[in-house]
């Protein structure tokens, strides 16, 4: 039976639009592109041939326009796993609940959701300044436990990485999520590395830097480069593309994530411009989704 959603579980500003991320329904596009970075959101915008809507709130911004006759909006979600949950929730909210009534829509709205970021490659074979897009999401940080989500895990796979990295039981279970493979076919093309995007939940330990804390396991980095799984490999490591991919299937939608490689830990190497990669990248994802 359906049931009204309470609003100390569902809330919405005064002027009827969602708490975070200040959006009414008919503010957003079906064709999403996900940034990190807030001041990436214009830089996007400026391909538009038509802007209709921006707002801000927190570190949320978005910019809903038109490219090629396609209408997209662009969101900055910040960083971090944590706040691809509040994201996620609150896009599906806006298409697929009646904000006035409260109860969730009996036909529900499939959203193309499409991460444009930046990250580190962890193999030598990929460079800095080419494109990755991930296949899978390794999430490190846990949050799709919090939900009923065993139907959708890699369980072999996820089995196989704890093994082969020795991973600690006080860590969070590893999990592993496929992309939407139906905008994969859209993004993918001899420009593209294909492989798994690891999402780290921090920058610093987590990702294995050492500043002045020592990390659990010095050599996790080479384990996580090491690992292999039927022809499939972790190619890179972000902060958010698991997160998108595992409540993005549980919720319906397609998400996918493209990376700009701005360096390589592998042999130590950066991009001397990633400004014009990025560039590069959102360009590449606009034409191949306007096309």
């Amino acid at each position: 039976m359906n049931r009204k959603i309470a609003p100390s579980e569902l809330i919405i500003n005064p002027d009827g639009s969602i708490y975070h991320l200040n959006l009414k329904p008919e503010h957003l596009a079906e064709n999403i592109l996900f940034v990190g970075d807030q001041n990436r959101v214009p830089k996007i915008a400026a391909h538009f041939d038509h802007i209709e809507f921006e707002t801000q709130k927190r570190e949320f911004r978005s910019c809903t326009g038109s490219y090629r006759g396609k209408r997209f909006t662009v969101l900055s979600t910040g960083i971090g796993p944590d706040n691809i949950d509040i994201v996620m929730n609150e896009l599906d909210a806006l298409v697929n609940i009646d904000l006035e009534t409260r109860m969730v829509k009996k036909t529900t709205t499939s959203l193309n959701i499409v991460r444009i970021g930046t990250s580190g490659s962890l193999q030598r074979d990929i460079p800095v300044d080419s494109f990755v897009l991930g296949t899978f999401g390794l999430g490190f940080d846990g949050v799709l436990h919090f939900y009923q989500s065993n139907q959708l895990m890699e369980s072999a796979m996820e089995d196989a990485f704890i093994e082969h990295t020795g991973w600690h039981p006080k860590k969070a279970r590893p999990y592993i999520v496929r992309n939407g493979q139906a905008l994969e076919n859209i993004l993918d093309s001899n420009r593209v590395f294909k492989g798994i995007t690891a999402t780290a939940v921090g920058f610093y330990g987590p990702q294995g830097r050492v500043l002045r804390l020592p990390v659990e396991d010095a050599t996790l980095n080479q384990k996580i480069d090491s690992f292999e799984f039927q022809g499939h490999r972790v190619t890179n490591f972000e902060m958010e593309t698991a997160a998108i991919y595992g409540l993005s299937k549980l919720l319906g939608h397609q998400a996918c994530s493209m990376n700009a490689i701005i360096a390589n830990r592998a042999d130590k190497t950066a991009s001397k411009d990633p400004y014009k990669v990025v560039e590069e990248l959102i360009v590449y994802v606009l034409d191949k989704l306007a096309s």
